[in-house]
């Protein structure tokens, strides 16, 4: 398998000059979250052409190379399920993407049921990729060939797979809809932040299942548990699942263990990680168990717990809606959400439009999806009213 790894600015004419012909790129990343602490942007793909690259953005900062092609909304970037990867590239180099053509939403408006790239790969190509390095450590420095021959494979095929999705889009009159789906992902996936959003952390028990039916003191002393794990994660660089999962820390909050002996009784909490660092834990543990009741933070009241209930008659028109969207569905050949989600149905049924303009205006409706199903959603409206 032939490509070029780049890990200098040294190595890169080859790309560099193949970059400022390109109309059309194929691009992949991958990340560490699987494995780290924090994740990072480890390695990129890029297939012009004939030729693939392998770039290190951990040896140097590959958007010195990349940034122009990829933020020129005349050159079409071929990517696969591109939403992570988008903010990834914007996070870590910089580079705000334009000009994206998604083979997975190409793929999901075809109606396809098997959307990875594997099973398109194979359906389309009959081309076979590898899933042995899925979930490799992409952090890790040397990479191994394997590794390396498995991560040019992920774009080597791409433009031609965008080749024939694109043309079955063309020939159902879809390739407006890919377009505007890609577009609304490129603003979507690099949106800046709203003023105020996110500014405080949030708390780590609302991740946590089950933290909701706690009392008080059991939700302080799961917060300390998950602050003691958080600690050693970043301490080693691991994904904090990866030190212990969240279901032996419930277990722990709920059991108090005596000793590190009755802590590695716990299913799944390591007798290592109970006696090396395991009396810590416990140390935390009986701190909270000691605090008078008035200093318990019980789990946050403002937690995400979703929109509230829609009142009855809201819900009774969101089946109705539901019910024409899901006959639509099955006529076009698509998946129900693909064509239109529940929570933007819910939101057409609050807002109850009265002609296509008013429907184009409900939060999350796409035109192609005015275009798709709009007349079906207006005549149940008008029924309603």
């Amino acid at each position: 398998m032939s490509y070029t790894y780049v890990q200098d600015p040294s190595q890169a004419d080859g790309l560099v000059r193949d970059l400022k012909r390109a109309r059309r790129i194929a691009l992949d990343c991958e990340a560490a979250g699987f494995h780290r602490y924090a994740d990072s942007l480890c390695l990129l793909q890029v297939t012009v052409g004939h030729d693939t690259y392998i770039v290190d953005p951990l040896a140097f900062d590959a958007g010195e190379v990349l940034r122009r092609p990829l933020e020129d909304p005349s050159v079409e970037v071929v990517m696969h399920g591109a939403d992570y990867d988008l903010r990834l590239l914007q996070r870590d180099l910089g580079t705000t993407l334009r000009g994206l053509f998604d083979t997975q939403i190409a793929a999901a408006l075809l109606g396809e049921s098997a959307l990875s790239l594997q099973a398109l790969l194979e359906s389309r190509l009959d081309v076979s990729l590898s899933k042995k390095y899925q979930r490799a450590d992409w952090a890790q420095r040397p990479l191994s060939q394997d590794m390396l021959d498995y991560a040019a494979g992920d774009t080597r095929h791409l433009v031609q797979l965008a080749d024939l999705l694109l043309r079955d889009l063309k020939e159902r009159g879809r390739d407006a809809w890919a377009d505007e789906e890609c577009r609304v992902l490129e603003e979507t996936a690099t949106a800046p932040r709203a003023p105020g959003e996110d500014d405080e952390p949030e708390d780590p028990v609302v991740r946590v299942k089950g933290a909701r039916d706690l009392s008080p003191r059991e939700v302080t002393a799961l917060r300390a548990a998950l602050e003691w794990r958080d600690g050693l994660a970043r301490e080693r660089d691991r994904a904090a699942f990866r030190i212990v999962g969240d279901g032996p820390l419930m277990e722990v909050v709920l059991r108090r263990p005596a000793d590190a002996l009755e802590l590695a009784g716990i299913k799944g909490f390591s007798s290592a990680l109970a006696r090396s660092d395991g009396p810590d834990l416990l140390e935390r543990l009986s701190r909270v168990a000691r605090l008078p009741d008035k200093e318990m933070r019980g789990y946050p009241r403002s937690a995400r717990r979703g929109p509230p209930r829609p009142p009855p008659e809201v819900e009774a028109l969101a089946d109705k809606l539901k019910a024409a969207r899901n006959r639509r569905a099955e006529e076009l050949g698509l998946d129900r959400g693909t064509l239109l989600p529940n929570a933007t149905l819910t939101a057409v049924a609050l807002k109850a439009p009265r002609n296509e303009r008013e429907l184009a205006r409900v939060d999350g409706i796409r035109r192609w999806q005015v275009g798709a199903v709009g007349e079906a959603l207006l005549k149940v409206l008008s029924g309603a009213r």
